[in-house]
């Protein structure tokens, strides 16, 4: 049953539509809203001043969450610390990153940049929008044709409760086999996220890599694994010495670079 809402003699429910509106970005007109509302703009002025002492008193910090007036539209808007909400060039930025990637099949990409749009003001997310939509149409990911973000979060739990798992594997050449692993990083370069892992048998010394689109049948064992802290893995590390994401022992090399920049050399390789 539709019940229309009193804004004028219901406070509670003038307060809520102020503040919903707020929240979505969009900037408010004090006698464009007395009109909406049947009030007069004093009593839109208390609301507002309400609204004010409501962020104040349920917010760390004053400046946190506040509301402004801007002098130059003549209205006013909500005004969110940064640590909270991502900025208009934030989104742009991992929009452009996430594009570029081509890690994730078309669905999981729209999905996650939707998302990423919702944090763009109203007033900009046209704009925003724009600039990424051309891009966004002519996306072709990689063709492994798998979706990646359950199993990436299953592998990532997985890791966290330091169990070991096991998996069947296809490897480049076509050939399946069974594998099992103590999960201790997913690491994502050039189009792929991978797996990295030690042989359950302690077979190698040196960590695995599986890239996680082959990965099938996930079963976590129950069986925990420890690695001393001396010994634990370092993404960090792993990422400065490991630029091509095969498995071995690590190696010192010598070279001679001759080039008009030696910066591409260093972004690649930076313990060089």
């Amino acid at each position: 049953m539709y019940l229309s809402i009193d804004y004028r003699g219901n406070k509670g429910f003038r307060l809520l539509s102020i503040y919903e509106r707020l929240n979505k970005g969009e900037l408010l007109i004090k006698d464009k809203m007395a009109i909406e509302f049947n009030v007069s703009e004093k009593t839109i002025q208390r609301d507002i001043d309400d609204l004010r002492a409501y962020l104040s008193e349920t917010h760390f910090s004053e400046t946190e969450v506040f509301i402004k007036y801007d002098k130059s539209k003549g209205g006013y808007y909500l005004v969110r610390f940064e640590r909270e909400w991502l900025t208009n060039e934030e989104v742009l930025a991992l929009c452009k990153i996430l594009l570029e990637s081509r890690a994730f099949q078309k669905e999981e990409l729209n999905g996650i940049i939707e998302k990423l749009m919702s944090q763009v003001v109203p007033n900009d997310r046209k704009t925003v929008n724009d600039i990424v939509k051309n891009e966004l149409f002519q996306y072709i990911p990689v063709k492994h044709n798998k979706k990646l973000l359950s199993p990436i979060w299953e592998l990532s739990q997985f890791i966290c409760k330091q169990e070991i798992i096991t998996f069947a594997y296809t490897r480049q050449d076509g050939i399946a086999k069974s594998r099992t692993v103590k999960p201790v990083s997913i690491i994502f370069s050039e189009f792929y996220f991978y797996l990295i892992g030690f042989m359950a048998d302690d077979s190698k010394d040196f960590p695995t890599i599986f890239r996680i689109n082959r990965i099938a049948n996930l079963i976590g064992t129950k069986q925990n694994f420890n690695i001393p802290y001396k010994d634990k893995f370092n993404d960090g590390e792993f990422r400065k010495r490991v630029q091509f994401m095969y498995s071995g022992e690590l190696r010192r090399i010598m070279f001679e670079f001759k080039g008009p920049s030696i910066e591409a050399v260093l972004d690649r390789l930076p313990t060089a």
